[in-house]
């Protein structure tokens, strides 16, 4: 099978690096990929937003299987073009794909449903909202109503702070996402991720993760697009795992098939474990990043053929087998980062760094320049080890860090420190 993979972020290459592995791959492309992807798929200069440019692509190469990496193309209706065109396509479709694109939609979804998620009210206007605010209290959380870049979601622990940011959004600091703002009551507990594959009439559980969003260790600082994972995430058990399939997944599912918009793809739910069990903070229709680098890391069936069952409708009978091994990414990034940084600053040391065994290192914002791979976004590399414990799987990836050459290059030095507190704590 020739596959082609849209993105090209450590996502992808994550994506591109376990279809690689599969013996019915023929042929792999990645658009437009970056520095690192071009060791496992061939890069090929095309531009997501223009649909019959993919679209010709696929029929001059013979695709057999389209994965679309990231939600902005989903949103867009990419995969609604292709399948339009008889190609067979990995994500959801626009109408599908709301459940991301648009926060009120999911919440109006949640509500329609039972589906345990936070109390919220969607506002137009800046007034409304902030009278909203003044009634509530805080701490709250504001969210800008449409594709942010994660950067969307301010958690607000004063009244002012939520005006500050529902200014923001009307003003245009998130663009068109923040035309409208979905304020929710903020749940307390611990986070985590939950994935879940759907053909449109068969829902199977993946795994699960935590990730890190802010900057900073001890999780200070701005929020990010994630600054290292881990999976599993300890505190999923097997009980609030099958809870979160029962009260949260297979509802949605229904729903939208329902609906007539059936799900196929993907569904990544973001979850804060309260008191009350599981509660739906998002949705997103991607596999998340860098959670995708640590689910790779530790599947042991076939990449390809599970995505090829989930396009073509025959998940019900696809094998999905896990090594019990935990696997950890450290995100290195751009001095400067998530504001203002330098491009084009040399990276070295790549090969030694991960020559270790159970090491892999993903890329995200570089390029190969002269057969040197430089820097030139703000998430960069992602350092990924799989371990006995969550604690070796860190070490590995840590050591791996710091045998790179980068002097411009960060990171945090906590990931993983939950799973950690929690395997010291039972020792």
């Amino acid at each position: 099978m020739k596959v082609l993979v849209i993105g090209s972020g450590g996502r992808e290459h994550a994506l591109c690096w376990g279809i690689a592995k599969s013996p019915d791959l023929e042929k792999l492309y990645c658009a437009p990929g970056n520095g690192g992807i071009a060791a496992v798929a061939d890069c090929v200069d095309l531009d997501a937003s223009h649909h019959g440019e993919i679209i010709e692509f696929c029929r001059d190469n013979d695709i057999g299987l389209v994965v679309v990496g990231p939600e902005v193309p989903l949103v867009e209706g990419l995969a609604d073009a292709l399948v339009a065109a008889g190609i067979d396509t990995f994500g959801p479709s626009a109408a599908a794909a709301r459940l991301e694109g648009s926060k009120s939609f999911t919440k109006e979804l949640c509500a329609a449903h039972n589906i345990p998620t936070a109390a919220f009210g969607r506002f137009s206007d800046a007034a409304s909202a902030k009278v909203y605010v003044e009634t509530q209290g805080a701490p709250i959380v504001v969210k800008a109503d449409g594709l942010a870049a994660g950067k969307g979601v301010i958690v607000a622990q004063t009244i002012a702070e939520a005006q500050a940011a529902i200014d923001d959004c009307f003003s245009g600091a998130f663009g068109d996402a923040g035309a409208e703002v979905v304020i929710e009551e903020m749940l307390v507990g611990e986070e985590a991720s939950f994935f879940a594959l759907s053909d449109g009439k068969t829902v199977r559980p993946l795994a699960t993760a935590q990730d890190h969003k802010r900057v900073g260790d001890g999780d200070t600082g701005p929020n990010t697009g994630g600054m290292g994972a881990y999976s599993p995430a300890p505190v999923m058990s097997d009980s609030l795992c099958a809870r979160t399939m029962t009260e949260i997944i297979e509802p949605t599912v229904a729903a939208l098939a329902a609906a007539g918009t059936p799900y196929k793809g993907v569904l990544f739910a973001g979850l804060m474990i309260t008191a009350k069990g599981p509660e739906l903070i998002e949705y997103n229709v991607r596999f998340g990043d860098p959670e995708c680098q640590v689910l790779v890391m530790r599947l042991k069936s076939d990449l390809l053929g599970m995505l090829a069952a989930t396009a073509r409708g025959t998940l019900a009978s696809c094998p999905i087998e896990w090594d019990e091994a935990p696997a950890l990414t450290v995100v290195m990034a751009n001095r400067g980062y998530p504001g203002s940084y330098k491009k084009g600053s040399v990276i070295g040391n790549l090969e030694e760094a991960g020559d270790e065994p159970g090491v892999h290192i993903f890329h995200a914002g570089t390029a190969c320049q002269k057969d040197t791979i430089v820097a030139i976004g703000g998430r960069v590399l992602n350092v990924t080890a799989k371990g006995d414990s969550v604690s070796a799987a860190r070490s590995k990836a840590y050591d791996a860090a710091a045998k790179l050459d980068w002097p411009r290059g960060f990171c945090r030095s906590d990931i993983g420190w939950r799973a950690v507190q929690r395997e010291q704590d039972t020792a």
